[in-house]
Formats: structure tokens, C-alpha cells, sequence
């Protein structure tokens, strides 16, 4: 039987069918408006995720779920400031926190104008299409301001610390701290701040500021004790071995002997080149030796030290912004009294002048119609302006270039574990007030023969735990300078 084409063509099925079945998808969802866009990209700028999420995007699950896991690690941190002052201290972990700061920034800016992109209308008219583009711009660029300084910040923080914090090893400093016990042990610890002046025509340092600043380490009561840099026959620890070759204190026997090589500011380049390693391993021998002669001459230890070169000393002021003092009489510029050369200005005497770096140096070294006492004392007022200067917010906005000037001119054998406690201590300092006294010329003491005695029993007074003990009965003047840097203005 046969079988007509007609019949046959109907039951033979088509290879291929002309259209696919539409898959089964929702298209992204887009605001109806520009302005409708600009919020769901606001949206997604202030909370990362929430964007995409209302585009349809399930990607928004993951960006909101890194964002809240970012603000819990901050929560972390926040909740004790000691984990953050830590880090900060930890040059790995900043460099990790600022390359993770610069990814996290790409990664917002992506999803801020991705979010913007699927959530604008399809049909905008030029204008509308310029005007989002602007917005979104401005938007990431606004949120980038604070991240790259954020960025830059913990990356000059890590140079910072490794550059000056490098863990001095010195053969002085203590060797019985622990996390749990910072100071090993002791009510105070004392830090003695040094004035490094290697200036033209001198060979080595010469420590011509000597302060020791003691503080209690559970009040944060503080006190200055400041040294002459004339002060002859340094003593040393009975148990020094400096004490050996200097029973009776720094000094030479040889008549004809330049007295310059013999003063206090002497001790930090001379004991190191006349009897090397003496005190053991150190990486500052001269650091070693005049905390050695200062503990001796003041009957008290001396843990850390911080040498501050006063030829960077303008940096430092000017990264702070200046410093507020009272000057009560003329304080010369320049000038060399041994060599008969003038001042080529002055300091003109007036309360709360605001001095630049250049200003702040010559106000704590000037010694053109002055003795070396009054600038001691002037060098004291000039620490004092610093810590009223070195609020936290000031320190914040000023960072940068404060961490780049003490790069240059700090020195420090203060172990870096230790910074984050000693932040904690400053906190406490800076909220007392600063009780100072300064061994100058009187009828209880002369540089060129002290009587250390004397000294370490003014010492032990102010070091009393209870108030008032200080220098009482002593020639006010002489010794007590809690005043000294109010305004007085000297009469002509």
C-alpha cells in the first residue's frame, strides 16, 4: 500500500525548533528615577552590600557579611584601647592593616559604582547620565580622602617604629619586665631625657640638656630633676664598674686637662672612648654612661633614656605646631659671647608667645647675656610647653610630619613592648601637674663641686609618696622652680 507524500511529510517531526523557551531569570532591578539610583548608591556606600541586595544581587550577601565582620575586628580593638595602642606599635600588623585598608577601599569603590550602574534607569537622558556619573565621583572620592590617609598613616606609623623603636639594646636598661609587670616590680621609673648637641667644630655629642623625669607609675605623678651640663665629678653606682676606674667621680687628675672633657655633658662621648665596653655589650655605650652618672650623682636608678638632637629639635617643634611660653626677659639669637660675635636679634619678653621651631631652639639654648642655669631652667619650661602641646588630637591631625621628625632625631633604648604601657603612663602624667626642680648655683650648691649628699637628699624628698615633701627648707629658688616658668617679667 502506498503512502501519499502529503500524509507522510505530516508524522516526520522538524529537526530543530525556530525559538528557545525563555530561561526562567528576573532582570536586575533599576530604580525608575536618577535620584532613585543616587540613594540606593548611597545606600551601598554607607553600608556595603545593601546595594547590591536590593538590585537583586546575592554577591550583596558576601560584601555585607566582610563589612560586618571588618566592624566587628574594630569592635574588638575599640572595646580596649591597650590592643590598638599595641598594634600600633607593631610594625607587621600596621603594613598588613594598611595593605588590607588599600584593598578594602578598591573593593568599596567597585561595588559603589557597580551598584550604580545596575541601579540607574535604562533610558537617562545625557544630562541625568553626566550629572549621576559626577555624583558617584564625588562619592568614592569623598570616602577616599580618609582612606588612603589611613593608608598613609599606618605605613608612617610602621616606619616610625621600626625606624627609632629598633630595640636598642643597651647595657643599662632592665631586665625584669614582663607583659604583666612592665616596670619590674618598681613604684616609679625614671627616664632620663638628654639634648644631644653635636654642633659645628664639636667631635661626637654633647649632652647639654640633662633631665631625669620620674614617675609614679600608678598616679602618674611626675617630677624633673634637672642637671647642669657644667656639673663636675659625676658620680657613679657603687656597683658600676665606671665606680672602679672613677672612685671619686668623673674626673682627671692631670692638672693641665681641658675641665670642658670632665663636665656632665661630657660623660655620653668621653667614658665610651676611654674605656670601651666597659659596662658590657651595648649598642650606646654613651647612653650607658650618663645614665650611670646620673643615677650615681642623684642616689637613684635611671631605667631608659631618650636623646632628642637639638639641631633637628625645630622639626619637632614645627610638626607640633609650635609651642606656648612666658619670656620674661630678652633671650638672644645667635651670637658667641667667648668669641665677642652679638646676637643677631632677640626673643622680645612678653607672656604666652607662640614660638616656630627656629624660635623654640634659640629660647632653649641662647646663652648670650645669660648663664647656663637660666637656660637649664628655660630648657625645662620648653619640655613642659611640648607635653602641654602634645594633646592627642593635635598629635592625630600633626602625625605625619611629627613622625618624620622623630625619625631623624630621636634615639631611645625604650623596648618597644613597652610603648603602648608608657602611652598609658604619658595619659596619666600629662593629667598631673609636672613638679620640677633644678640644681643651680646657691649657697647649698655649685657645679664645680657638688655636694652629692645634699643632692640625693633633695631627691629622696620629692620622691616621697606623700605631697609637700619636695625641697622644703631649701633656698626656694636654689632648688624648687614649680614657678619658674609663669611670667616675671625681669625690670629694666
Amino acid at each position: 500500500m502506498s503512502v501519499s507524500t502529503e500524509s507522510k511529510s505530516a508524522v516526520v517531526p522538524s529537526a530543530r525548533p525556530r525559538h528557545r523557551a525563555p530561561r526562567d531569570r528576573q532582570p536586575f532591578r533599576r530604580a525608575k528615577t536618577l535620584g532613585g539610583a543616587l540613594g540606593v548608591t548611597v545606600l551601598g556606600a554607607v553600608v556595603p552590600g545593601a546595594g547590591y541586595l536590593w538590585t537583586g544581587r546575592r554577591l550583596g550577601y558576601a560584601v555585607l557579611g566582610v563589612f560586618l565582620a571588618g566592624l566587628a575586628v574594630l569592635g574588638y580593638y575599640a572595646q580596649d584601647w591597650h590592643r590598638f595602642v599595641d598594634m600600633a606599635f607593631d610594625p607587621t600588623r600596621l603594613r598588613v592593616a594598611g595593605a588590607v585598608l588599600g584593598v578594602a577601599f578598591a573593593v568599596w569603590a567597585f561595588t559603589v559604582v557597580t551598584t550604580y550602574v545596575m541601579a540607574r534607569p535604562l533610558a537617562m537622558r545625557r544630562l541625568e547620565s553626566t550629572l549621576g556619573a559626577i555624583v558617584v565621583t564625588l562619592l568614592c572620592v569623598l570616602v577616599a580622602i580618609p582612606a588612603v590617609q589611613s593608608v598613609r598613616l599606618a605605613n608612617t606609623q610602621a616606619h616610625f617604629v621600626a625606624t627609632v623603636f629598633k630595640d636598642e639594646q643597651t647595657a643599662t636598661v632592665p631586665t625584669n619586665t614582663t607583659e604583666a609587670d612592665p616596670w619590674g616590680g618598681r613604684d616609679r621609673v625614671n627616664v632620663l631625657l638628654l639634648g644631644g648637641d653635636g654642633g659645628v667644630g664639636r667631635t661626637g655629642i654633647r649632652t647639654d640638656s640633662v633631665i631625669l623625669l620620674s614617675m609614679d607609675t600608678h598616679t602618674g605623678k611626675a617630677v624633673m630633676f634637672s642637671l647642669p651640663r657644667n656639673m663636675m665629678n659625676a658620680q657613679f653606682p657603687e656597683d658600676s664598674p665606671l665606680h672602679e676606674v672613677f672612685p671619686d667621680g668623673f674626673r682627671t687628675s692631670d692638672p693641665s686637662a681641658d675641665a670642658g672633657n670632665w663636665m656632665l655633658n661630657a660623660v655620653y662621648s668621653q667614658v665610651p672612648a676611654l674605656y670601651p665596653h666597659i659596662l658590657g655589650n651595648s649598642e650606646n655605650e654613651g647612653a650607658d654612661a650618663i645614665k650611670q652618672a646620673v643615677a650615681g650623682s642623684l642616689g637613684t636608678h635611671v631605667d631608659y633614656y631618650v636623646l632628642i638632637n637639638l639641631l633637628g629639635f625645630q622639626q619637632l617643634v614645627d610638626a607640633i605646631g609650635g609651642v606656648t611660653v612666658n619670656i620674661n626677659e630678652p633671650i638672644a639669637i645667635n651670637g658667641n659671647t667667648d668669641a665677642g660675635i652679638p646676637p643677631t636679634g632677640y626673643l622680645q619678653p612678653g607672656p604666652n608667645q607662640h614660638l616656630d621651631g627656629f624660635h623654640a631652639l634659640w629660647y632653649s639654648r641662647g646663652r648670650w647675656g645669660s648663664d647656663d642655669y637660666e637656660r637649664m631652667l628655660r630648657q625645662r619650661c620648653m619640655v613642659n610647653a611640648i607635653i602641654e602641646e602634645a594633646d592627642p588630637l593635635n598629635v592625630l591631625r600633626r602625625y605625619q610630619a611629627l613622625a618624620k621628625a622623630g625619625e631623624e632625631i630621636l634615639r631611645t633604648d625604650v623596648p618597644r613592648e613597652l610603648m603602648p604601657d608608657f602611652v598609658d603612663l604619658a595619659l596619666k602624667v600629662k593629667e598631673k601637674k609636672v613638679r620640677s626642680i633644678a640644681f643651680v648655683s646657691s649657697d647649698k650648691f655649685f657645679s664645680g663641686d657638688p655636694d652629692f649628699t645634699w643632692m640625693q637628699s633633695v631627691v629622696a624628698k620629692a620622691l616621697e609618696p606623700h605631697p609637700g615633701g619636695g625641697a622644703k627648707g631649701d633656698p626656694g629658688k636654689a632648688v624648687r622652680t614649680d614657678d619658674a616658668c609663669g611670667y616675671h617679667p625681669v625690670s629694666q
